[in-house]
């Protein structure tokens, strides 16, 4: 089994905000070469995650992030002292890797499934490791 690994980085704007990597993944997976097998996402970061949902729609990653600010507040009388508990907690719930099927040299998605990046303590520059394994 073959495999490539590839870093994409993705820059944010907001404190909390949803960025679609859907393109970019494909693209990366096109120029791996690797037509059938798994695609391997990680985020080397404690304040960020990975998600798949839909991506049709933006009002979906709007309403997402607004429940999450609410169920976990910025400010909630956190212990840790950097100011970014509420970060690590979103983290901790998205998660910090996926594992999706490649089949025809691309993503193997549902409909209105897209990959996102998730920025929890942003604005900042991030980073996705991608491995494109072949079967």
């Amino acid at each position: 089994m073959a495999s490539k690994t590839y870093t994409l980085e993705v820059s944010t704007r907001e404190r909390t905000q949803m960025v679609d990597i859907t393109g970019e993944v494909n693209r990366i997976i096109a120029k791996s070469g690797v037509v059938e097998g798994v695609c391997r996402l990680f985020v080397p970061h404690t304040t960020a995650g990975l998600t798949i949902n839909e991506n049709a729609d933006p009002t979906v990653t709007a309403d997402i992030l607004a429940e999450l600010n609410k169920i976990i507040p910025f400010e909630d009388g956190y212990k840790h002292s950097e100011g970014n508990s509420a970060a690590h907690i979103k983290s901790t719930l998205t998660g910090v890797s996926l594992s999706v099927f490649v089949t025809g040299g691309r993503l193997l998605l549902g409909t209105w499934q897209g990959l996102y990046f998730c920025e929890y303590d942003g604005p900042r520059r991030r980073k996705v490791l991608i491995k494109v394994i072949e079967e």
